[in-house]
């Protein structure tokens, strides 16, 4: 019990000793011992690399995951499964539930009319598109945000922890600078010899032992500031090496950079790729929408015309379509496109074209030309030019 309480004692004098030379300091009544300016510069670095990283970190968990309330499901979730030594479960993805969402709609409108069979597709893609999204998510967490939280929760504690024990330490032995300073002026002031005129022999005794006192203090002050000195040269040697390893710590986060920008590219990529089958499979479908559209829209002349009309049928024969005399023009070619059947024209991506409509035909299809080939082509993958 005694030593816990000396212990404690000691403990408030330090922690006194250390609020009065950082309050004096404040004030300008105090010498502060300053950094070199190289170690200075180390500071002001790691403190730069901490601000952005942490900002980075939190954006890019909002970008992996937009719902603020799902992100913080989502940790405390991965808290609880890591405390229990366990694999947290994989979370379906928004694009997967709207996915599911569609099929489930198609199976009740049926599969076999317009919208149920285009749900039925949409939907399937939307479910591989969550499954890419979901596949990006695992890979960026691994590969992006693991090493940026090791580096808040890991080095940057490790930092911040042996800053703040060289600050004490170096408020303890500015104290001791301090103490010094005032011990030798008091030995001095002790050292001058007493008033020879005094007739009282006990004055002389006494400014003997109080220069004696003084001597003694001024040594077990210097003690103290060369033990005091010593700790804080070799604590700002420790601290000067965690604060190079930032460099490090940049060479690190670069690499897993470069692997965030090739998942996020690969999961952009996989994505249009699903969204181009995606077209050319609803390309294929009948557009109920748009003959209905075309049908209330006609008059009864008209609509008789396009029933007689080679356009309206299914034995439509492209090579005996001619190009109009007026009307063509000229498209440039956005995507590769393989043709289904003999009727359409196969693409590649930014050659050029003829294109023309035909009297009847879809909206959503043209007839090119290039060459002596000619077929249908999807609107989708062209771009008109003037």
């Amino acid at each position: 019990m005694d030593f816990n309480v000396k212990k404690l004692a000691s403990g408030a004098g330090l922690f006194f000793t250390r609020a009065v030379q950082y309050t004096e300091e404040k004030l300008g009544q105090a010498e502060r011992t300053e950094l070199d300016a190289h170690f200075e510069n180390l500071m002001s670095r790691a403190d730069c690399t901490k601000h952005w990283t942490e900002k980075i970190y939190k954006q890019t968990e909002y970008l992996l995951q937009p719902n603020p309330i799902d992100h913080t499901g989502a940790r405390i979730e991965e808290f609880l499964y890591e405390k229990l030594d366990m694999k947290a479960p994989s979370r379906v993805t928004n694009a997967e539930l709207l996915g599911q969402y569609m099929e489930d709609a198609a199976k009740e409108f049926g599969p076999a009319t317009p919208y149920g069979s285009t749900l039925m597709k949409v939907g399937d893609c939307e479910r591989r598109l969550g499954a890419v999204e979901r596949e990006f998510i695992h890979t960026s967490a691994i590969s992006f945000l693991t090493p940026l939280r090791n580096f808040l929760e890991g080095d940057w504690r490790t930092i911040s922890r042996e800053r703040r024990l060289l600050e004490n330490l170096r408020l303890d032995l500015d104290a001791c600078k301090a103490r010094v300073k005032k011990a030798k002026a008091v030995e001095a002031k002790a050292a001058v010899g007493p008033d020879f005129q005094e007739t009282r022999p006990r004055n002389y005794v006494l400014s003997a032992s109080a220069s004696a006192l003084w001597t003694e203090e001024v040594e077990k002050a210097e003690q103290d500031l060369r033990l005091a000195q010593s700790e804080f040269d070799r604590q700002a040697e420790v601290t000067r090496l965690l604060l190079e390893g930032i460099s490090s710590t940049h060479v690190n986060h670069l690499r897993c950079l470069h692997e965030f920008v090739e998942a996020q590219a690969a999961y952009y990529k996989q994505g249009h790729l699903h969204m181009l089958e995606l077209q050319k499979e609803l390309g294929r479908l009948p557009n109920a929408f748009a003959l209905n559209s075309s049908h209330s829209a006609a008059t009864p002349g008209s609509a008789s015309e396009a029933i007689d009309s080679p356009g309206e049928t299914e034995t439509l024969k492209i090579e005996e379509v001619q190009a109009p005399a007026t009307g063509t023009r000229k498209a440039k070619v956005l995507y590769d496109y393989d043709a289904a059947d003999s009727s359409e024209l196969s693409l590649l991506a930014d050659e050029l074209i003829t294109v023309y409509t035909v009297l009847g035909m879809d909206s959503d299809w043209l007839i090119g030309e290039k060459g002596n080939q000619k077929g249908k082509v999807p609107v989708t993958y062209l771009e008109l030019l003037s």
